[in-house]
């Protein structure tokens, strides 16, 4: 059998890539998804996935509530693996935590086989979506005026509808986590004057059929 040499080797294009990628994404397990399953752990999670490492009182300070509290929540989430201490941090007086870099899953088909994983994951989908249609409301009340131009100019909230079969939804899917997974890796880390965190939204999913 001849094997093939690397140039003649098929490239995958951005959409295969992303599905490879997003298919090693860490699935959570139904105990991760219950330690998780509490409103303000889940803001936790978010903020370190959007603002990087923070100690317990950054945290607080952050959320209106107490140091102890925010560390109690913390040392949970670290238990199932879902943030991890960052050592490189800190001299020693407080600890910083931070979000490991990789895709995580709520939709964890194990737990949907019982009442308690599915209201774990009911909890934690509605407030992740909630904070995340806080913030995008935020920002239309707030940042349309308050933004400057560059920014403006830089800014999309879009919507609009198509009409495709499964398998053109996938790719389109696709597509979209590959741009985005782009971006990601790109620009990570960027430090640097007009530097600021940005969320990226995706919504890819069918209507109600009419009469459902």
């Amino acid at each position: 059998m001849e094997e093939q040499s690397p140039e003649n080797v098929e490239p995958m294009d951005a959409s295969a890539r992303a599905e490879l990628r997003h298919s090693q994404d860490r699935i959570l397990e139904p105990s991760a998804l219950r330690a998780l399953a509490h409103p303000l752990r889940v803001k936790i999670y978010d903020i370190l996935s959007q603002y990087g490492p923070q100690t317990a009182s950054s945290l607080a300070e952050r959320l209106g509530e107490s140091s102890g509290s925010t560390s109690y929540h913390l040392r949970a989430l670290a238990k199932h693996d879902l943030i991890r201490e960052a050592t490189d941090r800190g001299t020693g007086r407080e600890r910083w935590w931070e979000r490991p870099i990789g895709g995580v899953s709520f939709g964890s088909p194990a737990a949907m086989t019982t009442p308690a994983g599915r209201a774990a994951t009911q909890v934690v989908m509605n407030e992740f979506l909630r904070n995340r249609n806080e913030q995008l409301l935020d920002f239309v009340n707030r940042g349309i005026g308050a933004e400057d131009e560059m920014w403006q100019d830089g800014t999309l909230v879009s919507t609009a509808t198509a009409r495709l079969t499964p398998e053109q939804s996938k790719e389109l899917a696709l597509k979209i986590m590959a741009l985005i997974d782009e971006a990601v890796d790109n620009h990570r880390n960027q430090t640097g004057e007009n530097v600021r965190p940005v969320t990226i939204r995706a919504d890819v999913f069918p209507l109600p059929k009419i009469g459902d």
